[in-house]
This record gives structure tokens, sequence and C-alpha cells, in this order.
């Protein structure tokens, strides 16, 4: 049957909606971050930079505690992303290839542990690491935030190592090799659009984060999303400068996004349809 010509126009005329309600606060940001002040708070909006300037981002990075926020936040993220590919990579390797008792119990655990809203747990977090003397710190924070994106790491994982045929794995053990050397040698190469995939989700998941770090650090240990809430000057809420770091905050996602897409695409697919 051929399509209407309404058949085929709405469709990309939803997509186009979509796109510019997502993509539109986004470009306030950026757009907001170039704005000269007088701009920035005219009544009228200003739809582009009339004369860019680097002022905004120039006193943001001046801000007191601005690097040292930077660093917290690469370090919790890349220690919980890091440890989450580590522990999820042995345990979806198990979990797809042995048969153990309480193997289906164990996914089930998994598949709730990523349904629960972390928001609930808090309190206990925050009672287990006050009673450890451990508040202010990272190391709680990137435990918590490992834990955080494990489930679904070890999810995705397990599909991507079943869509590996078990004949290659097979063949290397016929070839001498242990079942850790088929893993590291023939496995693991395989995995590197499942590994993207859950890596990407992983540092959006912890660079974002604002519940624990607000409630388990304080001052020097906090990360940038919390400092951003607060970003003020002597003279009041700095917009100009607010979005100028928010900017700087969200460049990190955009690189690692644009680098990873195709093979995090990919990754994500296949790691929720197999297995």
């Amino acid at each position: 049957m051929r399509r209407s010509p309404l058949g085929r126009v709405w469709p990309g005329a939803t997509a186009v909606v979509l796109f510019a309600l997502f993509v539109f606060p986004v470009y306030w940001m950026f757009a907001t971050a170039f704005k000269a002040n007088k701009d920035v708070v005219s009544e009228t909006p200003v739809w582009f930079p009339s004369s860019p300037t680097l002022d905004h981002f120039r006193r943001a990075v001046d801000a007191d505690g601005f690097w040292t926020l930077v660093g917290n936040s690469l370090t919790v993220t890349l220690v919980a992303v890091g440890l989450s590919l580590l522990i999820a990579l042995l345990a979806s390797f198990a979990v797809a290839r042995l048969r153990f008792k309480g193997r289906k119990g164990f996914i089930l655990v998994m598949m709730t542990a990523q349904m629960a809203p972390w928001e609930v747990m808090a309190l206990a977090y925050y009672i287990i690491v006050r009673d450890a003397d451990m508040l202010n710190s990272l190391v709680p924070l990137a435990a918590v935030y490992t834990v955080m994106v494990l489930p679904f790491t070890v999810l995705t994982l397990r599909g991507y190592v079943a869509a590996v045929p078990k004949e290659l794995e097979e063949s290397a053990m016929v070839d001498g090799c242990t079942r850790a050397q088929a893993f590291r040698k023939v496995i693991f190469p395989l995995l590197a659009p499942g590994l993207m995939a859950t890596s990407l989700f992983g540092f959006i998941t912890v660079w974002n984060e604002f519940p624990y770090v607000l409630i388990l650090n304080k001052q020097a240990g906090q990360t940038l999303p919390v400092w951003l809430t607060g970003f003020r000057t002597t003279f009041g809420d700095d917009w100009g400068a607010t979005m100028a770091a928010s900017s700087l905050f969200a460049v990190p996602i955009l690189i690692l996004f644009v680098i990873l897409q195709r093979k995090a695409v990919g990754g994500l697919t296949s790691g929720a349809v197999k297995g």
C-alpha cells in the first residue's frame, strides 16, 4: 500500500521536534557561556552571542577549588568505571559460560539491583560510611559508584560474551590454551564494543551523579555537579560563569561519546538481545 503524504511526513517532523526539544537546552547553555554580561541578564532573550567573549570561562576556571573538583570527578569516575569493568568481565564470563548452582538467582539479583532506586539506600550508605569514619573521602564514593554501575555492566557484558561462539574458545583450548588464556586471547578482544558501551554508560552515570556526593562528601571532597549548584560570586549568581563551567563539565562526555559512539551503540544492542 502506498503511504499518504502525511504518513511520510509526520515521523520526520516528530523527530525534528524531539531533536529540537532535547538539543535546545544544550545550545542555550553553550550560547550563554559566550555571551556578554549585558546579553546574559537581558530581559529580551538574546538567541545568538552578539559579541562572543571568553570572560565567563576565565572566571569559572579561576574560581576557588575548580581544578581540585575536576580532579575529584575524574578520579572517582575512572576508578569506578575501571573497577566495575574488571569485576563485570569476570562475572559476565562466569554467568554466560559456566553452569553453577545459583546462576539464575545471581542474574535475578543483578536485574533487581539495576531496577532499584539508589536514592532509597542513601541513608544506609551514609550510616556505613560515617561509622567507618570515611566521610569526605573519595574512597567510599568510588566504591558506591562502582556498585551503582556494576549491575548494568554485568548484564550487558553477559549478553556480549554469550554472543561469542563457544567453538572459538574450545578451539583455543584444544590448541593448548587454558580457559583463562582462551578468555584473554580469544574472547576479550571480541568484547571491545561491549566494553565501550558499558564504559560510556558508567562514565556518564558517575560523572553526573549528584545525591551521593552531596550526602557523603563536603567541601574539598566534593565533585563538580555539587559545586555547580552553588557557584556564586560576591555579587550573587554569576549565570555566565555558571554556564561556562557547565559547558566545561559537559565537554568530556561529549568527547567520549563522539569517540565511542559507533561501537557503543553496537555493544548496547548486541548485549541487549543476545544471551
